[in-house]
């Protein structure tokens, strides 16, 4: 660390990696190319996220290893589960390692075949190619991303379960039509009413491989005492799109919690089998896309999330927090 200025990179935030000129100045007075912030994030994979193909060369020239690890990850394999192609070219011509084993089992290289861009290391020697169900996997993400087009979705609740349609649903929880009149005004302006007294009303619609329940303006779909009635039998996946912490998901498998407490549309993680890295590559950035997908639901279009739903119905009181 010797010659290092430890405040060069002072006022520095995400999108001062586009800035060639600036980083470079800021290299150039001392500013540590293999360290910024707090924390000790690397600046390369910074700017492999956020930065330009000029300020990601600039970097790959002054730091020691051009595949360092954070988190587990190289700048690389961060380039490309971000989509920054352009970024991941600039990495692999300054010698990063597109076969770099990453999480999943997947390397950069086979990762990008899913992608925007197949032919983004061609020509890649030793590069399997997509199995079938890969390939499948791929296109249909494409296909659903597309019907589902783009929505604000902050503060949504959703509950994504496969193989039953939206009566049963309806049956499982022993739901009842909600007020009509009710449903319009709260439509009109949902935030004019306290979260307490709206929580109980959820939209239900079936989809092509089973069905949706949803509710715009809070939690209510993701609450495990509703997944514990759903699931018996099948899979159910459930988000809530925090407007203060972000998005939050949950998996229910037959009645019970598998997993809590989880970030859709946040990963890979170093823990994913193969299959969920594919799956979070696929859907990063779209927490509700891959909360769809997560249970093989296939929508074609928005309407089952942002309405209007096959059904509103009023879910009966009980506790819904119990795991």
């Amino acid at each position: 660390m010797t010659g290092r200025d430890d405040g060069a990179w002072a006022g520095m935030d995400y999108q001062g990696w586009l800035d060639h000129a600036d980083v470079t100045r800021r290299l150039d007075a001392g500013a540590d190319p293999e360290r910024w912030g707090a924390g000790g994030s690397r600046p390369l994979h910074r700017a492999a996220i956020f930065g330009s193909p000029e300020v990601v060369a600039e970097l790959s020239r002054r730091v020691a290893d051009v595949d360092a690890l954070e988190n587990g990850a190289t700048a690389l394999w961060e380039a490309v589960v971000a989509g920054r192609t352009e970024n991941a070219r600039a990495l692999a011509a300054a010698g990063a390692d597109p076969l770099w084993s990453g999480f999943g089992g997947w390397t950069p290289a086979r990762l990008s075949l899913a992608g925007p861009e197949p032919d983004l290391f061609t020509p890649a020697e030793g590069v399997p190619p997509l199995t079938e169900t890969e390939r499948a996997m791929a296109e249909e993400s494409r296909r659903l991303l597309a019907a589902l087009g783009e929505f604000h979705h902050d503060g949504l609740g959703l509950a994504c379960v496969a193989g039953i349609d939206a009566e049963e649903a309806i049956r499982r929880l022993e739901a009842r039509p909600a007020d009509a009149r009710l449903m319009e005004d709260l439509l009109a302006d949902p935030y004019e009413y306290e979260l307490d007294d709206t929580l109980l009303l959820v939209g239900v619609t079936t989809v092509p491989g089973g069905c949706v329940l949803t509710q715009p303006w809070g939690y209510g779909p993701s609450m495990p005492g509703l997944h514990a009635r759903l699931s018996p039998g099948t899979v159910s996946y459930g988000l809530y799109a925090n407007p203060k912490s972000g998005n939050q998901g949950s998996v229910h498998r037959d009645g019970v919690c598998e997993g809590w407490d989880l970030h859709p549309g946040g990963g890979p993680y170093a823990e994913d089998s193969p299959e969920e890295a594919l799956l979070s590559y696929l859907h990063h950035y779209k927490a509700v896309a891959y909360s769809l997908a997560r249970t093989g639901l296939r929508p074609t279009d928005a309407r089952a999330v942002i309405g209007p739903p096959d059904h509103w119905v009023e879910l009966p009181e009980r506790d819904y927090w119990a795991m």
